[in-house]
């Protein structure tokens, strides 16, 4: 084995391949939730951290919606990890703005999908994102998507 140096220590495994679009209309999905103050830092703003459970939890319900309830999936032997996340921020979003979050599947292959998001507060992009999510078993052995993942 080569020894590790600087150049070699951290090579980041990216797998974005997509570019979430800021037009609501190019998304399937919206989700509407509403900020909660503790969810707000010292600025009154949300912190940049609560936007991921905003994510997971539009993409619970969009697995709902489709049929694909996530605890049938768990109980099919099936767990959608994120294994990367990219989010940038927009505009703020503040204590008990009406948030939608906008959820489209924009790319599957054979044991990876990608969903991109548009989080939006009335007509104002408050931030767009990218998650990736492999297929797993309940060992964390990599599996195929299922079938209606693929559209």
């Amino acid at each position: 084995m080569p020894p590790v140096t600087a150049q070699t220590a951290y090579r980041p495994c990216v797998r974005l391949s997509v570019e979430p679009s800021p037009r609501p209309g190019d998304y399937a999905f919206r989700h509407r939730l509403r900020v909660r103050f503790a969810e707000t830092d010292a600025m009154g703003i949300v912190h940049h951290a609560a936007y991921l459970p905003y994510l997971e939890e539009a993409r619970v319900e969009y697995l709902r919606a489709t049929g694909h309830p996530y605890l049938e999936l768990r109980a099919e032997g099936l767990d959608f990890p994120v294994v990367e996340v990219a989010v940038t921020y927009r505009s703020p979003l503040r204590f008990d703005d009406e948030v939608d979050v906008h959820l489209a599947v924009a790319e599957v292959s054979r044991v990876t999908f990608q969903l991109a998001y548009l989080v939006t507060s009335g007509d104002r992009a408050a931030a767009t994102a990218v998650t990736v999510h492999g297929c797993v078993r309940p060992d964390g052995r990599p599996t195929r998507l299922p079938a209606w993942l693929h559209r």
